[in-house]
């Protein structure tokens, strides 16, 4: 059962009806204001909100800032009823990419409630596959290393050492792909923080790297990661990389 938040400015019939409607497909569903009061006590059990715009959408800036950041470090997907100029608007501030599906109004009920039903059965068959944290402060970059990926493997991403540490507090991992040189806290650091902790020090890690010069390459080697990867790597080389890595932890 997986658990649902529409958010919207009131708690119309209409919103009433579409989440009686999930519940009755065995979905938990539940109803929010967009203040980023309401939004704060939303459950981290929570994997997909379904938001609701108006002609008030303006007012939003701030609760769509904070449903990123929940997207970015839970891996949360947001379905968008809204209008074109809503739409617009919206990923001013929130990235495209963790939109699960945008729907105009007038609401096509069926159609939400099937595209609800196949996120749910995916998630079901996500839940079988490794695990891979993403960390890098490159947001973009680790966009793409998640595209490259989701169809192979459970994707997470932590924009910061911070954000790893606690996603993997409440989190488990099968392998972290951590970015060697990042700001305030690097990898060389994040690292260290992972090892000191009994329930993260066995997660294995590999380096992603910018730098592929001898001298560069024997200083992340040192700390003992998995492996290294250089970000200039394409996908099918990334792809066979961590396969054989999986491979050789069955044996």
């Amino acid at each position: 059962m997986k658990n649902v938040v529409v958010i919207s400015q009131a708690e119309t019939f209409t919103v009433k009806g579409l989440i009686k409607k999930m519940e009755e497909m065995g979905v938990h569903a539940g109803f929010s204001c967009p203040s980023l009061e309401a939004l704060e006590f939303i459950g981290a059990d929570t994997e997909l909100f379904i938001l609701m715009t108006d002609d008030q959408v303006d007012q939003m800036r701030s609760s769509l800032v904070f449903l990123k950041d929940q997207c970015i470090d839970s891996e949360k997907r947001v379905l968008l009823i809204a209008t074109k100029k809503e739409r617009e608007y919206v990923v001013q501030y929130f990235p495209e990419a963790f939109l699960l599906a945008w729907f105009d109004r007038p609401m096509d009920i069926p159609a939400i409630l099937d595209t609800v039903r196949r996120y749910v059965d995916e998630e079901q068959t996500e839940l079988r596959k490794k695990s891979i944290l993403i960390v890098d402060d490159d947001v973009t970059y680790m966009l793409t290393i998640r595209d490259w990926l989701s169809a192979h493997y459970r994707i997470a991403m932590a924009a910061s050492g911070l954000q790893a540490i606690q996603w993997l507090a409440k989190n488990s991992a099968d392998l972290i792909l951590l970015d060697y040189e990042m700001p305030v806290t690097t990898g060389v650091q994040v690292l260290e923080m992972l090892k000191s902790e009994v329930a993260t020090s066995r997660i294995p890690v590999m380096f992603l790297t910018g730098k592929g010069d001898k001298e560069s390459i024997m200083r992340v080697l040192a700390l003992k990661p998995a492996d290294y990867l250089l970000k200039s790597i394409d996908q099918e080389k990334l792809l066979q990389k961590i396969d054989e890595f999986f491979r050789k932890q069955k044996f």
